[in-house]
């Protein structure tokens, strides 16, 4: 099945690099909507989209969530309800590992699907002790619906 829609791990707040991949891959898939959760603030995130064309109206920012497991679980509900059963899942090369492991739990548990599509950078890969961790709380949320994560203040 061909993804249905695109769901980003937004970056840290001051690196856009994954946005604007996003926006790029984004104009190669003019059809699908895309979720962004997480990352730079929305007027930056918005702002790379509209260089690159790309309707605002397509993009969709979440920032309920708080870390990596959260990306997924906050998200996954809303994909199920809209009949998504395929996305393309976008971060870091660095990343992926763990977003992988995550995404296989949290989506797999709803019948989603992902294609997984790196972001190239840089940074050496993740420490496996992050995926197995972040795995072990997605099947935890999965069995209970808690995440371990810390809320932030408001």
């Amino acid at each position: 099945m061909h993804p249905q829609a695109v769901l980003v791990l937004g970056g840290s707040t001051k690196n856009l690099e994954r946005e604007k991949f996003t926006a790029d891959f984004a104009k190669k898939h003019p059809h699908i909507p895309v979720w962004i959760t997480g990352g730079s603030p929305p007027a930056y995130t918005k702002a790379v989209f509209i260089r690159a064309g790309i309707d605002p109206k397509r993009v969709n920012l979440d920032y309920e969530a708080v870390d990596t497991v959260t990306n997924f679980t906050t998200l996954v509900d809303e994909f199920q309800a809209r009949g998504i059963k395929s996305v393309y899942l976008i971060t870091s090369d660095f990343h992926m590992r763990r977003a992988c492991v995550i995404g296989e739990i949290v989506l797999g548990s709803r019948g989603i699907a992902f294609k997984a599509v790196p972001v190239p950078s840089t940074t050496s890969p993740e420490p496996i002790e992050k995926s197995i961790r972040d795995g072990a709380r997605a099947i935890v949320w999965v069995a209970t619906g808690y995440t371990g994560a810390k809320k932030l203040k408001k």
